[in-house]
């Protein structure tokens, strides 16, 4: 399977774009940021985040080398939930930002995961593989999607300075996006209409990218903030709609398919 649909080609070519500019700038990407400045050898780790990155999006297309770059993704982007997103909750567990941070890094994660479930054939690391690693993914999937729900509503204001100003009443749309996140992560997780939740997710996700990051990018915008939040969007768009993707073949409407 060298590529099961639009999310999994999508996926990896961001992957390798991310892994091409962290080469070139030295520096981490936005989808691995925040890194302190003090880490001991902080720039080494980048290169290794650019190279995951880039080895990945260049593998995972490949039917050879999909098997080995899916799990070696999966690997590293558990880890670095764990250790360096992980590390934002443990310092501040009441910040909605926290948990929206540690869910960016879970998108990209359930997507890796998704590949690997689908394309190992299970005689190393089984328990990750097919149907039990399927809904692993979708479940941390489900829990990003909650985590971006819970973000909107924590901070209306700052979430509805980035509305569009030809769209009525910003804040309505925050209250509105931010709980269709929190009720299609809830409907992922516990198996109803699964499939139309992770669908809707992606397209929300995949419009914030396009209505909100870039028209501002188009018209020539040099603020580097923008720049990475575009650059994440984009990032959670692919994972996004591989997790969809994995849900092809499932009714729409099925109940207590996870």
């Amino acid at each position: 399977m060298p590529i099961s649909g639009p999310g999994h080609a999508l996926f990896a070519l961001t992957l390798a774009a991310l892994g091409v500019s962290g080469i070139l700038r030295g520096d981490f990407t936005a989808i691995w940021q925040p890194v302190p400045e003090g880490l001991p050898a902080r720039e080494a780790l980048a290169y290794v985040c650019a190279l995951v990155a880039l080895a990945a999006g260049a593998g995972l297309p490949c039917r050879r080398s999909a098997p080995t770059a899916a799990l070696a993704l999966t690997a590293w982007l558990l880890l670095w939930l764990l250790l360096f997103k992980g590390r934002l909750v443990w310092l501040a567990p009441a910040d909605a930002a926290s948990w929206e941070a540690c869910g960016e890094t879970a998108v990209l994660l359930a997507a890796a995961w998704v590949l690997h479930a689908q394309i190992s054939d299970g005689r190393r690391l089984g328990f990750a593989a097919g149907d039990a690693g399927l809904h692993t993914a979708r479940s941390i999937y489900s829990l990003a999607l909650v985590a971006f729900g819970i973000a909107h509503l924590a901070y209306v204001k700052e979430t509805a300075a980035l509305v569009p100003a030809w769209l009525p009443s910003p804040a309505s749309w925050v209250y509105l996006t931010g709980c269709t996140y929190i009720a299609a992560g809830a409907a992922a997780l516990v198996g109803i209409w699964a499939r139309l939740a992770a669908t809707l997710s992606a397209v929300q996700i995949g419009s914030f990218t396009l209505l909100v990051w870039v028209p501002p990018l188009a018209a020539g915008s040099k603020d580097a903030g923008q720049w990475s939040e575009a650059v994440i969007s984009w990032a959670l768009t692919a994972g996004a709609w591989v997790v969809a993707e994995s849900y092809r073949g499932t009714p729409w409407h099925a109940v207590g398919k996870r």
